[in-house]
């Protein structure tokens, strides 16, 4: 190869390398933990859009250890997530509007504090709050019991700290920000996975990428599922609010869910004592598997959307969750390989996919925060465009059973 050519590429390397910068804030392998953190852009000396990222150790009560990692941009959205829950989203903020919701669980709870096998497999709601949890890998789904083995609620992801908490921010304008973590789901003679979370934001802008990466790091396949559990409260959840997404078909989950198939996209004000509702969704894509879905305000001047490729997750879940305030007034967009069925169920009907060894997949989701009516127009535009002339077919019958 010609010298000069190679030197080229060298430096092309060095170049690239020296774009962007990467703090390690924990690593297992090393025990490396830097704690309470902070950077902004004015110590990094860059200019454009202002932003800062805080780590907080947390002290007190059942989130005593939890950490909290604050990405912060001017003009832009303002995201928490807990390293110690898994990467998950705590809640997103910005342009007046609020991706969350108000869970009566108030703590970011240490796993630690948690059994998830109590309550009969249910304990992972003990730490329930996030504004998005992903609820896998090894398993997900309501709990149950199969050969003397507890498959407890939505699997421990959730409940998995990170081994490894790394944020990179590019030096090159619009200076990405990549927060990385990876959870490990080890269990001797069981399984052996390892998911790469990052999360990716441009400072300024209204919406952020998560990008996660699943190996079986083991010798044999692996079952695996994952449902990214979405999860929106007021102010954009209301009376006349509504659930919009290209669809395929729509069905309940249960017998309960039946009630409330007649109006089952649009939303209810708090209701005492209402259970919640649950439907199972095949989502529409287009020519490249892309789709998406949302839920608006009444009123059509807010909302959050969320993008997916179908054949990485091919199926779609709606939560409603209409109860009192104080109680949970939340609805769920999720995502996932599967629907909520326990994994015995899913197995059985087909959607429980399989990793070789040492065999990788990917999942990507953008989730946007819609500040506006035209914010929201755009997106029902394109919703309609993927619809296109289909008509949404509605089965009154569970397609299972618990």
């Amino acid at each position: 190869m010609n010298k000069a050519l190679l030197a080229g590429m060298v430096m092309a390397v060095i170049s690239s390398q020296a774009e962007a910068k990467t703090w390690v804030l924990t690593d297992a392998d090393t025990g490396t933990d830097q704690g309470n953190w902070q950077i902004n852009s004015k110590a990094l000396k860059l200019t454009g859009t202002p932003f800062s990222l805080e780590q907080k150790v947390l002290h007190g009560g059942k989130q005593e250890g939890s950490k909290v990692l604050t990405l912060s941009s001017a003009d832009g959205l303002t995201i928490a997530l807990s390293p110690t829950r898994g990467m998950d989203l705590l809640h997103v903020n910005g342009f007046g509007v609020r991706l969350g919701w108000d869970s009566p669980v108030k703590e970011v709870v240490n796993p630690a504090y948690i059994h998830l096998d109590s309550r009969n497999g249910l304990g992972w709601l003990e730490g329930f709050n996030e504004m998005m949890v992903r609820c896998g890998y090894e398993w997900t789904g309501h709990p149950v019991v199969k050969d003397g083995r507890i498959y407890s609620l939505h699997g421990k992801a959730g409940n998995t700290p990170a081994s490894r908490v790394e944020v990179t921010v590019e030096d090159n304008a619009p200076h990405e920000i990549r927060v990385r973590g990876l959870l490990r789901e080890t269990t001797f003679k069981k399984a052996n996975l390892e998911t790469w979370t990052e999360l990716r934001y441009v400072p300024g802008a209204d919406t952020f990428t998560l990008h996660d990466v699943v190996t079986n790091q083991g010798d044999y396949p692996q079952d695996y599922q994952i449902i990214y559990h979405s999860n929106i409260g007021t102010p954009i959840l209301e009376k006349n609010a509504r659930f919009i997404a290209p669809l395929k078909s729509v069905s309940p989950f249960n017998d309960y869910a039946r009630k409330g198939l007649q109006d089952w996209s649009l939303y209810g004000a708090p209701t005492r004592d209402f259970d919640e509702m649950v439907f199972n969704l095949v989502p529409k894509a287009d020519s490249d598997g892309k789709t998406l879905a949302a839920v608006i305000d009444s009123k059509g001047e807010k909302g959050a959307a969320i993008a997916f490729d179908t054949r990485q997750l091919p199926l779609l879940t709606l939560w409603k969750n209409t109860d009192t305030l104080k109680q949970g007034y939340v609805t769920g967009i999720e995502p996932g390989t599967n629907y909520a069925y326990p994994v015995t169920v899913e197995k059985e009907q087909g959607r429980v996919r399989q990793l070789q060894p040492g065999e990788s997949t990917t999942f990507e989701l953008t989730y946007t925060l819609l500040k506006d009516a035209s914010a929201v127009r755009k997106t029902e535009q394109r919703i309609s465009q993927i619809q296109g002339d289909e008509k949404i077919t509605v089965n009154e019958n569970p397609i299972a059973r618990e």
